[in-house]
Protein backbone atom coordinates (compact mmCIF):
# COMPACT_ATOMS: atom_id res chain seq x y z
CA UNK A 1 0.00 0.00 0.00
CA UNK A 2 1.42 3.44 -0.92
CA UNK A 3 2.20 5.99 1.77
CA UNK A 4 -0.47 8.64 2.31
CA UNK A 5 0.26 12.02 0.74
CA UNK A 6 1.33 14.88 2.98
CA UNK A 7 -0.76 17.99 2.42
CA UNK A 8 1.18 20.46 0.32
CA UNK A 9 1.11 24.18 1.12
CA UNK A 10 -0.37 26.29 -1.64
CA UNK A 11 -0.17 30.09 -1.55
CA UNK A 12 -3.09 31.05 -3.76
CA UNK A 13 -5.46 30.12 -6.52
CA UNK A 14 -4.95 30.92 -10.20
CA UNK A 15 -6.97 33.59 -11.93
CA UNK A 16 -8.49 30.93 -14.20
CA UNK A 17 -8.91 27.19 -13.80
CA UNK A 18 -8.99 26.16 -17.47
CA UNK A 19 -6.60 27.02 -20.30
CA UNK A 20 -7.28 25.81 -23.83
CA UNK A 21 -6.19 26.43 -27.39
CA UNK A 22 -7.97 29.41 -28.94
CA UNK A 23 -10.74 28.86 -31.47
CA UNK A 24 -11.70 25.35 -30.36
CA UNK A 25 -14.61 24.55 -28.06
CA UNK A 26 -13.64 22.92 -24.79
CA UNK A 27 -16.00 20.01 -25.47
CA UNK A 28 -13.87 19.02 -28.51
CA UNK A 29 -10.52 19.06 -26.69
CA UNK A 30 -8.92 16.43 -24.50
CA UNK A 31 -8.22 17.77 -21.00
CA UNK A 32 -5.23 17.26 -18.74
CA UNK A 33 -5.62 17.83 -15.00
CA UNK A 34 -2.93 19.89 -13.30
CA UNK A 35 -3.33 19.79 -9.51
CA UNK A 36 -3.04 22.89 -7.33
CA UNK A 37 0.18 21.60 -5.77
CA UNK A 38 1.68 21.04 -9.24
CA UNK A 39 0.77 24.60 -10.20
CA UNK A 40 2.34 25.86 -6.96
CA UNK A 41 5.54 23.92 -7.73
CA UNK A 42 5.68 25.49 -11.22
CA UNK A 43 5.14 28.94 -9.74
CA UNK A 44 7.90 28.55 -7.17
CA UNK A 45 10.45 26.85 -9.45
CA UNK A 46 9.85 28.42 -12.84
CA UNK A 47 8.11 31.75 -12.23
CA UNK A 48 9.98 32.78 -9.08
CA UNK A 49 13.16 30.85 -9.93
CA UNK A 50 13.56 29.42 -6.43
CA UNK A 51 15.94 26.59 -5.67
CA UNK A 52 14.16 23.29 -5.17
CA UNK A 53 15.17 23.03 -1.53
CA UNK A 54 13.73 26.46 -0.68
CA UNK A 55 10.57 25.82 -2.70
CA UNK A 56 10.11 22.41 -1.07
CA UNK A 57 10.34 24.02 2.36
CA UNK A 58 7.63 26.53 1.42
CA UNK A 59 5.36 23.72 0.25
CA UNK A 60 6.09 21.57 3.31
CA UNK A 61 7.52 18.61 1.39
CA UNK A 62 10.94 17.05 0.89
CA UNK A 63 13.22 18.26 -1.91
CA UNK A 64 12.79 14.91 -3.68
CA UNK A 65 9.00 15.15 -3.47
CA UNK A 66 9.12 18.72 -4.78
CA UNK A 67 11.27 17.54 -7.69
CA UNK A 68 8.73 14.82 -8.49
CA UNK A 69 5.83 17.29 -8.32
CA UNK A 70 7.47 19.89 -10.57
CA UNK A 71 8.57 17.20 -13.06
CA UNK A 72 5.00 15.89 -13.31
CA UNK A 73 3.66 19.43 -13.74
CA UNK A 74 6.15 20.29 -16.49
CA UNK A 75 5.31 17.09 -18.36
CA UNK A 76 1.57 17.87 -18.23
CA UNK A 77 2.02 21.47 -19.39
CA UNK A 78 4.30 20.37 -22.23
CA UNK A 79 1.78 17.72 -23.30
CA UNK A 80 -1.01 20.29 -23.33
CA UNK A 81 1.03 22.81 -25.33
CA UNK A 82 2.50 20.38 -27.85
CA UNK A 83 -0.67 18.36 -28.47
CA UNK A 84 -3.24 21.17 -28.25
CA UNK A 85 -4.98 19.85 -25.12
CA UNK A 86 -6.85 21.85 -22.50
CA UNK A 87 -5.29 22.24 -19.09
CA UNK A 88 -7.69 22.12 -16.11
CA UNK A 89 -6.34 23.15 -12.71
CA UNK A 90 -8.11 21.25 -9.95
CA UNK A 91 -7.64 18.68 -7.22
CA UNK A 92 -4.66 17.54 -5.24
CA UNK A 93 -4.00 17.21 -1.53
CA UNK A 94 -3.15 20.66 -0.29
CA UNK A 95 -3.61 23.25 2.40
CA UNK A 96 -4.52 26.76 1.30
CA UNK A 97 -2.36 29.18 3.25
CA UNK A 98 -4.17 31.63 5.43
CA UNK A 99 -3.38 35.12 6.64
CA UNK A 100 -3.60 35.85 10.36
CA UNK A 101 -4.80 39.21 11.68
CA UNK A 102 -5.05 40.82 15.10
CA UNK A 103 -7.06 43.82 16.24
CA UNK A 104 -4.97 46.19 18.34
CA UNK A 105 -8.15 47.65 19.90
CA UNK A 106 -9.80 44.48 21.27
CA UNK A 107 -7.00 41.87 20.72
CA UNK A 108 -9.35 39.72 18.60
CA UNK A 109 -7.45 37.27 16.34
CA UNK A 110 -8.79 35.71 13.13
CA UNK A 111 -7.66 34.16 9.87
CA UNK A 112 -8.72 34.61 6.28
CA UNK A 113 -7.57 32.74 3.18
CA UNK A 114 -5.15 34.34 0.77
CA UNK A 115 -6.75 35.96 -2.22
CA UNK A 116 -9.78 37.37 -0.35
CA UNK A 117 -8.41 40.87 0.12
CA UNK A 118 -7.39 42.71 3.26
CA UNK A 119 -10.16 43.11 5.84
CA UNK A 120 -11.19 46.69 6.51
CA UNK A 121 -12.35 46.29 10.10
CA UNK A 122 -12.17 43.84 12.99
CA UNK A 123 -15.05 41.35 12.94
CA UNK A 124 -15.23 41.60 16.75
CA UNK A 125 -15.30 45.35 17.51
CA UNK A 126 -15.33 46.92 14.00
CA UNK A 127 -12.16 48.89 14.71
CA UNK A 128 -9.95 49.69 11.75
CA UNK A 129 -6.82 49.29 13.92
CA UNK A 130 -6.00 45.85 12.51
CA UNK A 131 -2.65 44.39 11.52
CA UNK A 132 -1.11 41.15 10.34
CA UNK A 133 -0.30 38.94 13.31
CA UNK A 134 3.36 38.71 14.37
CA UNK A 135 5.12 36.01 12.35
CA UNK A 136 2.62 36.29 9.50
CA UNK A 137 4.16 39.05 7.43
CA UNK A 138 4.44 38.99 3.67
CA UNK A 139 2.00 38.54 0.83
CA UNK A 140 0.13 35.70 -0.82
CA UNK A 141 2.95 34.72 -3.16
CA UNK A 142 5.90 35.34 -0.85
CA UNK A 143 4.90 33.04 1.99
CA UNK A 144 5.22 34.15 5.57
CA UNK A 145 3.96 32.19 8.54
CA UNK A 146 0.53 30.98 9.48
CA UNK A 147 0.38 27.62 7.79
CA UNK A 148 -2.76 25.64 8.55
CA UNK A 149 -0.75 22.53 9.38
CA UNK A 150 1.75 20.14 7.95
CA UNK A 151 0.84 16.48 8.06
CA UNK A 152 -2.67 15.17 7.63
CA UNK A 153 -4.92 17.95 6.41
CA UNK A 154 -6.70 19.81 9.18
CA UNK A 155 -10.08 21.54 9.45
CA UNK A 156 -9.32 24.83 7.72
CA UNK A 157 -7.95 23.56 4.52
CA UNK A 158 -8.95 22.79 1.03
CA UNK A 159 -8.74 19.27 -0.28
CA UNK A 160 -9.00 19.12 -3.99
CA UNK A 161 -10.25 22.68 -4.08
CA UNK A 162 -13.29 22.01 -1.86
CA UNK A 163 -13.57 23.65 1.54
CA UNK A 164 -13.74 20.97 4.25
Amino acid sequence: MPRPLICRRVAGQPGANVFKPAGRPLSDIEEIQLTFDELEALRLADLEGQYQEDAARKMGVSRQTFGNIVESARRKVADALVHGKALRIQGGVFIMMERHFICFACKHKWTIPYGTGRPGVCPGCHSSNIHRAPGDQGNAWAGGGGWAGRVGCGRRERRGGVQT
